[in-house]
């Protein structure tokens, strides 16, 4: 059984910061406080004032498994995950064959027991024609149904209007979206092939994935959610005119019940990158929906500050170098994130574009409250133990020999961060040491509280 006593840190949970001790005995947090002094046989991490918050959930990530690992798998952008402070997971079901079953559902369960560093869920996907699937669903088993409402592999686009329509209605837990319209990228791309030919520049991504085909799927989300009362959450929003589409203020009301029926998410790339990064990084930063303007950056931001915005995601989803070097049209859309995320977000911190607590907020509370997730997300007395420790004041610069994801490379490379990991612990013992993973994959099953 693990015992820890974490000393003198600057603790950072439920929108407070104050300066204290934090227990582990076992996998849970058993003391929260000031003065606590270590009993025998216990080990002690003096923090030095280093701050300690939440592990990150990540509610958005494509870790490939099965079928695509030449790119990622669990054991590996688990490890990455860790070492960058997210210390639960929610996997995405276009894999191959993608999760559209109950049986598929646990099929993943079954590879990610014994493998996965952090806590994972994974999540149902939805098509055209597995609506039995998804009305028969266990709450219990996924933290929701992806629907995409826009292009993806296999046949995971869900565009029959009865069937979607169905879904929203039907749907016994939270539907999660990615909200970009087909026709409307379909008929931009075709005007950029016959100006370029198979040319096309890498430049043009943010034009054909275009804002407007993001607002037109979203708006058509949120009609939906409205006509059936449906809990929708709708994922990587990257541009400033899909916001007046959300509620601002708190997502809890007094009584801590959930507020808002439809939520909102952002990502970190649409955060730190914008239209003029095309020039430099390429296919690098090529994903769906596109990285935009740079007024979307700085909406997005002012977003999460002011509550429209919800929660913090990455969307990591790592493609080989090969395949990204490929041309524009050939080169698969994705990054791998898990690692840089919350450094990259400590950044806009350190800048006072974000508060930390706000960071806290997005990136561990509320995916925690919208997703029903049990006794983690928080610095808690009998919650689990799943806690990361930053260094604020360790300046340092993203090489791609520290990536740990199998993909091999960071769009982060090169940039300086102000902040690095100290110390990642995964149900109370220590999994990343700064330097280094540590322990067997301690990763376990997410419960939902439903």
């Amino acid at each position: 059984m693990s015992h820890w006593l974490i000393k003198n840190a600057l603790l950072a949970n439920e929108g407070r910061e104050w300066e204290g001790d934090l227990r582990i005995v076992g996998d849970r947090i058993e003391r929260i406080g000031s003065g606590l002094t270590a009993r025998p046989g216990e080990q002690v991490l003096d923090a030095h004032g280093r701050w300690l918050l939440p592990g990150m959930i990540d509610d958005q990530v494509h870790f490939r498994e099965p079928g695509l690992i030449h790119k990622g798998d669990l054991a590996s952008e688990s490890a990455a995950a860790v070492a960058g402070g997210i210390t639960t997971i929610m996997d995405m079901p276009n894999t191959i064959p993608p999760t559209l079953d109950a049986a598929a559902l646990e099929d993943k369960y079954r590879r990610a027991a014994g493998r996965c560093r952090a806590n994972f869920g994974f999540y149902l996907g939805a098509s055209n024609d597995n609506l039995d699937a998804i009305r028969t669903l266990d709450p219990k088993t996924a933290p929701g149904i992806k629907v995409f409402m826009g292009a993806s592999t296999g046949n995971m686009l869900v565009d029959d209007p009865d069937t979607l329509d169905a879904i929203f209605r039907e749907a016994p837990t939270p539907i999660i979206t990615h909200c970009e319209d087909t026709p409307t990228i379909d008929a931009l791309q075709a005007e950029a092939k016959a100006r370029f030919g198979d040319d096309v520049p890498v430049s043009m991504h943010p034009d054909i994935r275009s804002r407007e085909a993001c607002l037109k799927s979203s708006r058509l989300a949120v009609s939906l959610a409205k006509k059936h009362g449906t809990r929708l959450h709708v994922l990587h929003i990257s541009t400033a005119d899909e916001l007046a589409l959300f509620e601002s203020g708190p997502l809890l009301d007094r009584d801590g019940r959930l507020r808002k029926r439809i939520t909102a998410e952002t990502c970190i790339h649409f955060l730190h990158f914008a239209r003029e990064d095309y020039a430099r990084l390429g296919n690098f930063i090529k994903c769906n929906p596109a990285i935009k303007d740079a007024s979307d950056r700085d909406a997005l931001i002012a977003a999460l500050a002011n509550d429209v915005i919800d929660v913090l995601a990455t969307d990591h989803a790592p493609h080989t170098l090969e395949e990204k070097q490929r041309p524009y049209l050939n080169a698969p859309s994705g990054l791998p994130l898990v690692q840089d995320a919350l450094l990259a977000a400590l950044e806009l911190v350190h800048q006072g574009k974000l508060g930390l607590a706000t960071v806290v907020q997005k990136f561990a509370h509320a995916p925690a409250q919208l997703f029903d997730v049990a006794h983690r997300g928080f610095l808690r007395e009998g919650h689990f133990a799943d806690l990361v420790l930053v260094d604020p004041d360790a300046s340092h610069v993203i090489s791609r020999d520290r990536v740990l994801s199998k993909c091999g490379w960071s769009p982060f490379e090169g940039a300086r961060f102000t902040s690095r990991i100290a110390a990642t612990f995964v149900n109370g013992e220590l999994a990343w040491d700064g330097e280094r993973l540590v322990n067997l994959p301690l990763g376990r099953r997410l419960e939902f509280a439903r």
